[in-house]
C-alpha cells in the first residue's frame, strides 16, 4: 500500500517575509515602486493635508497610489476588495509597507484630486519620453463609451422628467386613496400588505420629491452644434449623456484617448459627457499640443509633421476646416470612404451589414425615397401612395450639403394601404406611437469644394490609405488591455471631473507597464 507524507491543515506557521524582496526587477510593481518613490513628484497630493500642527498622521500619499494603481493594473476597482487585498495579499502588503487604510480612504483618494492625477499623468508622459518611448511621428484618437454610476431611466428632458413627476404623484394619490378605503385590517396577511403599501408610498415619495428638487436647481442641458436644442438630462450626474454603442444605449460617458504609435504610450486622456466624437477633436489636439509646448517635449507638434489620425466619427465640415486652417497633418475619412474603395465593393455581400447578429432577420427594405416625387422648385413632396407629405425644413449635414427633409403626419401613414413597405414599424403607429414615414433629398450637389472634399482626396490618395491603416493597431490594443485586462467596464465615480481623473489612472496604468516592458528604469 503506498505511503504518503504526513500533512495537517490545522497549524500555524510564522514566516518570515523581507517586503523589498516581493518587488523583483523587470516587474510591474517593482516599476510602479520605483517611479512613485524615485521619479515622481507627489507635491500636488499634499497641498490638502492640514495636519502639520494638530491631527492624526495621514496616510502617505505615495503608499495610497502604489496601492491604487497595482489594483487597477489587476482589474481590481472595488475599495473594498483593495482594502481586503491589503489585509491578505502579500505584493499588495509589500507596496503598502503592511498597513491597510480604510476603504474609504482610498475612494475618496482617487475622487477628490482629479488635479493632481492629471499632473502624475503628465510626468509620467514625460518620462516615457526621456526614456524615449515616443515615436513622435503618428497618433491615434478614438472613444471608448463606458456606462457611468448612474441609470438611463432618469434621464429625460425638462419637460419628460416633469411628466415623470406627476406619473409619480398620481401613483401615490392612487396608493393613498386605496389604502383610506380600509378602516380597519381584517387579517395579519392584510396587515403585511398595507405595511408594503405603505414602503411603496415613501419610495415613490421620495423619487418624486428627487426630480423636484433637480428641476428647481437645474437649468436644461443644450447640446452643441448649429441647433443647439435641450438634450436629456440626468438627475443623478447631469454631466454624464445618453450614448448609443453596438450593445445597445447607455448612460455614461466617453473616455477619449490619443495613443503615440511607436509604443502605444498614451499621451492624452479626457472624458467627454457627449456621444457625438466630433465635438471633441479640437479640445484634444489643442490640449496636446500645450502639453507638450509646457512639458518642453515639443515647441509646435503640428507644424513639425507629427500625423494624426482618428475614425469617422471625428469628421465633420468644420472639423475638417479647423486642420485645414491650422495646417495639422491629418487623416480622418468620412463615413462613406470604404464605399469608394474597390477593395471593399463586395464587403456588404459577402458579409453583410455591419455589427449584424448572426439568425437575427435583417432590417426591412423600405421603399426607396426615389419612389417619392419631390418638386425643389414648389418644395413638395408626393409619396407613393399620391399623398401630399409635410415640409421639415431644410439643414446643412456634416459636408455642409443643404439636405431637405419631409415627413408625413402619422394619422396619413396609419391608413394608407402601402404602409407595411413603407415604415418600418408600421404596428406602432396603429397605437398613435412613432412618426410618419421620413425622406430627405440633396437639394444641389452642384456646390463648391468643402474641406470635406479635401480631406477626402487626403485619405484616398494611395498615400493616405497606406497611413489610415495603421489607426486601428494604434489605438485599439490600449481600449482592449485597459477593457479587459483591467476590467475597467463602467466609471464607478460622479461627474466630469472626477470620471476624467478616474479614466487617466487606467491610462496611465498602461503606460507604467509600458515603461516596465521597455523603458530602462534603474535596478
Amino acid at each position: 500500500m503506498a505511503r504518503f507524507k504526513h500533512y495537517d491543515y490545522n497549524q500555524t506557521s510564522m514566516v518570515v517575509i523581507n517586503y523589498q524582496d516581493q518587488l523583483q526587477p523587470g516587474s510591474f510593481e517593482y516599476a510602479l515602486h520605483y517611479l512613485v518613490s524615485e521619479k515622481l513628484d507627489l507635491s500636488a497630493f499634499h497641498q490638502p493635508y492640514k495636519n502639520d500642527t494638530e491631527g492624526r498622521p495621514a496616510y502617505d500619499p505615495a503608499i495610497l497610489l502604489k496601492i491604487i494603481l497595482f489594483a487597477y493594473s489587476k482589474g481590481i476597482t472595488s475599495s473594498r476588495e483593495i482594502q481586503w487585498c491589503c489585509e491578505t495579499n502579500i505584493i499588495f502588503k509589500a507596496l503598502s509597507c503592511d498597513t491597510v487604510p480604510h476603504f474609504t480612504t482610498l475612494a475618496h483618494f482617487v475622487s477628490s484630486q482629479p488635479q493632481a492625477i492629471e499632473d502624475l499623468f503628465e510626468q509620467v508622459l514625460l518620462i516615457c519620453d526621456q526614456q524615449g518611448l515616443l515615436g513622435h511621428e503618428l497618433f491615434a484618437i478614438d472613444g471608448c463609451k463606458m456606462r457611468s454610476n448612474a441609470a438611463k431611466e432618469w434621464s429625460g428632458t425638462f419637460k419628460e422628467l416633469e411628466q415623470k413627476r406627476q406619473k409619480l404623484k398620481r401613483l401615490i394619490r392612487h396608493h393613498l386613496s386605496e389604502h383610506q378605503e380600509k378602516d380597519r385590517w381584517e387579517s395579519e396577511e392584510e396587515l403585511d400588505r398595507d405595511i408594503r403599501k405603505a414602503k411603496t408610498i415613501l419610495t415613490l415619495d421620495k423619487a418624486a420629491k428627487k426630480v423636484g428638487h433637480f428641476l428647481q436647481q437645474s437649468q436644461p442641458r443644450i447640446g452643441q452644434g448649429k441647433r443647439s436644442k435641450e438634450v436629456k438630462s440626468n438627475i443623478t450626474d447631469n454631466q454624464s449623456a445618453k450614448m448609443t454603442t453596438s450593445k445597445g444605449t447607455i448612460q455614461g460617458y466617453n473616455g477619449v484617448a490619443s495613443v503615440d504609435k511607436k509604443h502605444q504610450i498614451v499621451i492624452d486622456a479626457q472624458a467627454f459627457g457627449e456621444g457625438q466624437e466630433h465635438h471633441t477633436l479640437q479640445p484634444v489636439l489643442e490640449t496636446i499640443q500645450e502639453r507638450y509646448k509646457r512639458l518642453g517635449i515639443s515647441k509646435n507638434l503640428y507644424k513639425e509633421g507629427i500625423v494624426v489620425t482618428a475614425d469617422t466619427g471625428f469628421a465633420n465640415e468644420a472639423n475638417m476646416k479647423y486642420l485645414h486652417k491650422n495646417q495639422i497633418n491629418a487623416y480622418i475619412p468620412d463615413n462613406q470612404f470604404r464605399s469608394r474603395d474597390p477593395k471593399f465593393k463586395d464587403q456588404k455581400e459577402k458579409y453583410g451589414k455591419r455589427h449584424q447578429i448572426p439568425g437575427k432577420p435583417q432590417a426591412k427594405q423600405l421603399i426607396p425615397a426615389s419612389e417619392f416625387q419631390f418638386d425643389p422648385i414648389k418644395m413638395t413632396c408626393i409619396c407613393p401612395a399620391g399623398n401630399k407629405i409635410s415640409h421639415r425644413g431644410t439643414r446643412d449635414n456634416d459636408q455642409g450639403q443643404p439636405i431637405v427633409y419631409f415627413e408625413g403626419r402619422l394619422l396619413q401613414c396609419r391608413n394608407c394601404h402601402k404602409k407595411h413597405r413603407c415604415m418600418k414599424n408600421p404596428s406602432a403607429a396603429n397605437h398613435g406611437k412613432g412618426a410618419g414615414r421620413q425622406v430627405s433629398f440633396l437639394l444641389n450637389d452642384k456646390r463648391p469644394p468643402s474641406y470635406t472634399d479635401w480631406m477626402k482626396h487626403r485619405v484616398d490618395s494611395p498615400h493616405g490609405k497606406q497611413i489610415y491603416s495603421h489607426r486601428m493597431s494604434v489605438v485599439e490594443p490600449v481600449f482592449g488591455n485597459i477593457g479587459t485586462n483591467k476590467g475597467l467596464n463602467r466609471f464607478s465615480l460622479r461627474s466630469k471631473t472626477k470620471v476624467q481623473g478616474q479614466w487617466q489612472l487606467y491610462c496611465l496604468v498602461h503606460n507604467v507597464e509600458k515603461l516596465a516592458k521597455y523603458g530602462h528604469l534603474s535596478q
